[in-house]
């Protein structure tokens, strides 16, 4: 174990050439980062998830409330043994060759048993109360930490100059604001990793758990060997953006559908010029080119821009999504009365209960049964906008 722990913390890996883990050790007069200050993010990200669940019982629930958000699932599928059997054992999607087995098995019509099967998925969804209260507490939280970011580092030299980054470096000590803000966003994404798996199931649970687990080793990365200063400026400018596309959601739980479209088009302006303007101009200006001309490379600096540009290919995907959003919107709108923000729900990475479900006839023998696609449901109106997406 004292082998790999003594390869592991390669000092040659670690920092850079001629600084060894001595120098950098805590004396009476500067402080430094210490890896064992990580430990702290595990129980405290056990603590944010306390707080989380306070908070969504205590605070979001009676928001939601008073907004006559109610905790009403989808609509109860009709107890049907066959299809409840082939739904759990076999199939949650069944093909057009299963549908018009089960139609001659059951004497149904098609349509109805699609409709079964659609209603049956939809109650495995969360209500839209409970979606409310989870996307509150990620406004509330995201709105606290990017607000202490911005008054920390507006004190700070190198959020007006970056070069400050690297002057002196590895020697620039650590600071009470600086060491509080990094193990909070450690241990909060920490905490999202592991409620990620007891949390609204989305489509893009793996690009999310990758970008939590990229974010988690990028914050550990950068705090060992001390390059605090930049990962401030990379958790305050990722962090700009997410209270906006909350606050958006909470809006279209609501039914405020016109203050959602206005947030999701600021969430939008502010996601695609923070993550595809500044973020590469600014701060990944700074890791790759004056990092190199003031400090050098060395092993761990490599590591950390290969996980600053895995970031930015996330980047990039999440504004692809959202572009292709608003040409559609842009599209619709065209073919009827203008709604620059009317999105299918063909477009969400979040579908909404209601976006699935269908009328509430029970299954019968009604060969014209139809439908009432994207009505109805939790929210009891049609989904037209965009602010179900998901970051």
């Amino acid at each position: 174990m004292a082998g790999i722990l003594a390869w592991f913390w390669n000092e040659r890996f670690w920092l850079p050439h001629n600084v060894t883990w001595a120098d950098l050790k805590n004396t009476e007069e500067a402080t430094f980062p210490q890896a064992e200050d990580l430990y702290l993010a595990f129980p405290l990200a056990f603590c944010i998830f306390m707080v989380r669940l306070i908070f969504e019982r205590f605070v979001a629930k009676p928001c939601a409330i008073a907004l006559n958000i109610q905790a009403n699932g989808p609509q109860i599928a009709q107890p049907n043994a066959i299809l409840e059997k082939v739904f759990t054992a076999i199939t949650k999607h069944p093909d057009e060759k299963r549908l018009e087995g089960l139609s001659k098995q059951l004497d149904w019509d098609v349509r109805s048993i699609q409709r079964w099967f659609r209603q049956r998925r939809n109650q495995e969804k969360p209500s839209t109360l409970t979606r409310f209260c989870e996307s509150m507490w990620r406004f509330s939280f995201y709105l606290y930490v990017f607000t202490y970011g911005v008054r920390f580092l507006k004190k700070t030299p190198w959020l007006w100059n970056t070069r400050h980054c690297w002057y002196n470096y590895p020697y620039q000590p650590l600071t009470t604001d600086l060491h509080y803000y990094y193990i909070l966003e450690l241990s909060f994404y920490w905490s999202l990793m592991f409620s990620q798996f007891t949390d609204i199931k989305r489509k893009d649970f793996g690009i999310m758990f990758l970008h939590h687990l990229v974010s988690v080793l990028l914050i550990t990365f950068s705090y060992v060997n001390n390059m605090a200063r930049v990962g401030t400026l990379v958790l305050c400018l990722h962090d700009s953006a997410d209270a906006l596309l909350e606050a958006a959601k909470m809006a279209n739980y609501a039914k405020f559908q016109k203050m959602c479209d206005l947030l999701f088009v600021m969430f939008a302006m502010v996601f695609i010029t923070t993550r595809l303007g500044i973020f590469p101009l600014w701060v990944l200006n700074t890791t790759l080119f004056e990092s190199w001309e003031i400090v050098g490379p060395y092993p761990s600096w490599w590591v950390f821009n290969l996980l600053l540009l895995l970031i930015q290919g996330l980047n990039c995907f999440w504004s692809y999504l959202i572009v292709k959003i608003a040409c559609k919107a842009v599209s619709k709108g065209k073919a009827g009365k203008w709604n620059p923000l009317h999105v299918s729900k063909d477009d969400r990475s979040d579908i909404e209960s209601s976006s699935d479900e269908e009328d509430s006839e029970p299954p019968g023998k009604n060969p014209h049964a139809t439908t009432t696609n994207g009505t109805g449901g939790t929210n009891g109106y049609l989904l037209t906008g965009p602010c179900s997406m998901d970051d």
